[in-house]
């Protein structure tokens, strides 16, 4: 019973917020924004410790700033996701781009297949199903939800234009599948990971446990890494799917120092882009929470 009404409840929202112009959904998911920003004080405080580690050169205010924008376009995000239904590529051609296609392109065009490093920034929703949108479906490493109903429902979604989804618990195959046979997955790779699936590299100069399996698939198959990430533009007012440069996984005798070494080159790709828009990455996870042995917790 209560998943049904989970599932309800999210269906009826996100309906409503769909139908909506987009001006008012934003609106209203800005309030909506606040009011989780100052009823759950033990993410905001999540936010305010990692922002303190990561970027203790910005003064308190700068920070909480940064933070308050965090809770703002991850209201921006949900209307989009909400709206991800009613997306063709011509109502869209004045509210997403793509910058940097040339990249992707480029490494596709190899055979190998390309890992996209992405992240909990922008929208990251909206980026795999974007990309589809525009003729280049993809797989997408996710973790199941624990309301059924509501993951199919999602997965629907996220799938309308020929993606499909690999599940964490068991995606290895999946990856190396999606690879042998050229195609492009995206892997989240900015969460925190535990020993023996994660290694300690750092992020922000912060050890930081991360997840190993894309370097490991790259290094076996030669596929292609490139960062992408869906981030609005102010100064343009919309979202622009960006592709980077492609990262280099080293390919030595030593396969442990070049998983180590590979892994720590995805993160500072992903480090790179974050200090660029730093108020669009998901500051109130708790990144740094597994410590190498002997170290006390950070939170």
């Amino acid at each position: 019973m209560r998943e049904t009404l989970e599932y309800w409840l999210v269906v009826v929202v996100a309906r409503a917020l769909g139908a909506m112009p987009r001006p008012l959904a934003r609106l209203w998911a800005r309030v909506l924004a606040f009011k989780v920003y100052w009823i759950f004080g033990r993410l905001r405080r999540v936010g305010v410790r990692n922002l303190e580690m990561a970027l203790p050169e910005l003064s308190s205010s700068a920070r909480k700033k940064i933070l308050r924008g965090v809770y703002v376009h991850l209201g921006w995000q949900l209307v989009e996701f909400c709206r991800m239904t009613r997306y063709t590529r011509e109502n869209t051609r004045d509210e997403l781009r793509t910058d940097g296609l040339e990249h992707y392109l480029d490494a596709q065009a190899r055979g190998k297949g390309v890992l996209i490093i992405t992240g909990h920034l922008g929208a990251w929703e909206l980026s795999s199903f974007y990309h589809s949108l525009m003729g280049h479906p993809m797989g997408m490493v996710i973790r199941r939800l624990d309301n059924r109903r509501l993951d199919a429902y999602v997965n629907r979604i996220r799938c309308l234009h020929g993606n499909y989804v690999l599940h964490k618990d068991d995606f290895g195959r999946g990856l190396l599948t999606a690879m042998h046979a050229g195609g492009t997955v995206g892997i989240l790779m900015d969460t925190n990971m535990t020993p023996p699936q994660g290694e300690f590299v750092r992020f922000f100069g912060i050890e930081a446990c991360t997840a190993t399996g894309l370097a490991h698939v790259a290094r076996k198959t030669g596929a292609a890494v490139l960062p992408g990430f869906m981030l609005w533009e102010p100064a343009e007012k919309r979202y622009v799917l960006h592709f980077g440069a492609e990262v280099e996984i080293p390919r030595s005798t030593d396969v442990a120092a070049d998983i180590l070494e590979g892994t720590a080159r995805c993160t500072n790709a992903i480090e790179a882009w974050v200090r660029r828009y730093p108020d669009q990455w998901l500051w109130i996870h708790r990144r740094w929470k597994t410590r190498p042995l002997g170290e006390p917790g950070l939170y």
